[in-house]
């Protein structure tokens, strides 16, 4: 019998004005954090998406490198391989979840973005464009793309997505952004890419408004 993904869960917040969602946005946390970690960013995306419902669940795992906080998977070992297959092995159960949370707000994929921090993005990178209906974008800070040369075989739908990272990060280098940006355009994907100056391993008011550009060249379309 094929064992069954452990579920997934974390804080969650729903339109103020007690509507029914019509825009759904699912926070992936970084390394030893857990939901409540991304969840405050809502009152900035609510802005922009009034009627949406936030969600930030925890990863499934307890953090193996910190006494609290959960992750996605180990990063112990960084080599591409390993992390190759820690990303495989939380898809299924990062899939699960948007499955279950478009269920739940009866919603559909191009309503719905992923919102990423470091080892979030790494998540978001991998599952949504291997899912086979598109979400209406990835939004990844901090992060980089795992799998490219196997995403190559695999690709399915065509997100748009927006990276942002700073020149001063000493755990993921600005540099990776380029690696993501170049092989996702080659495989058709839309890329916007930022760098900014003097920002390290962290979400600024210039990652927050590039991303408020974004969704708005997304939902009016």
């Amino acid at each position: 019998m094929t064992p069954k993904n452990p579920t997934i869960y974390g804080p969650e917040l729903l339109p103020k004005t007690g509507n029914a969602p019509e825009h759904l946005v699912i926070f992936c946390h970084g390394l030893g954090a857990d939901g409540n970690d991304l969840i405050g960013l809502s009152a900035f995306f609510s802005e922009i998406l009034p009627e949406a419902a936030f969600v930030s669940p925890n990863a499934p795992f307890p953090c193996d490198m910190a006494p609290m906080g959960y992750q996605w998977f180990s990063l112990q070992n960084r080599d591409d391989s390993s992390m190759l297959n820690g990303v495989q092995t939380a898809a299924p159960i990062l899939n699960q979840f948007i499955d279950q949370q478009l269920e739940k707000f009866k919603l559909t994929e191009d309503k719905t973005f992923l919102v990423g921090f470091s080892q979030g993005t790494m998540m978001s990178l991998y599952v949504a464009p291997r899912r086979q209906k598109p979400l209406a974008g990835i939004i990844g800070y901090s992060g980089r793309l795992i799998g490219g040369n196997d995403l190559k075989n695999n690709i399915r739908s065509y997100p748009p997505v927006l990276l942002v990272n700073g020149d001063m990060d000493d755990l993921v280098p600005s540099e990776l952004q380029k690696e993501a940006i170049d092989c996702l355009n080659n495989l058709g994907v839309s890329v916007q890419g930022y760098v900014c100056s003097g920002l390290g391993h962290s979400i600024d008011q210039r990652g927050l408004n590039f991303s408020r550009d974004f969704i708005r060249s997304i939902i009016d379309l």
